[in-house]
């Protein structure tokens, strides 16, 4: 009976991926600048392209896959797309 309940319970603390990336975390204003800060902090970048005006970065860490969209006119990130 406790089992059902602690593995509710970790699903629950269990972070999400980019647990270590926040909305309007500066990453930069280009890919390289991107690619660069999301290396440093322990993604995989799979994949890294301007689209609709963003900088659209699919990254991988822990086996937990994400994409990553940062405004490239702030240097921030947008909106993080978990998977």
């Amino acid at each position: 009976m406790k089992l059902p309940i602690l593995a509710a319970a970790l699903l629950v603390a269990t972070p999400v991926l980019a647990m270590d990336l926040a909305a309007d975390a500066e990453l930069g204003k280009n890919e390289a600048e991107v690619r660069a800060a999301l290396t440093e902090l322990g993604y995989d970048v799979r994949k890294i392209e301007m689209e609709d005006g963003e900088i659209e970065a699919y990254v991988v860490k822990d086996g937990q896959m994400a994409e990553v969209y940062v405004d490239p006119t702030s240097g921030k990130i947008a909106k993080i797309k978990g998977e």
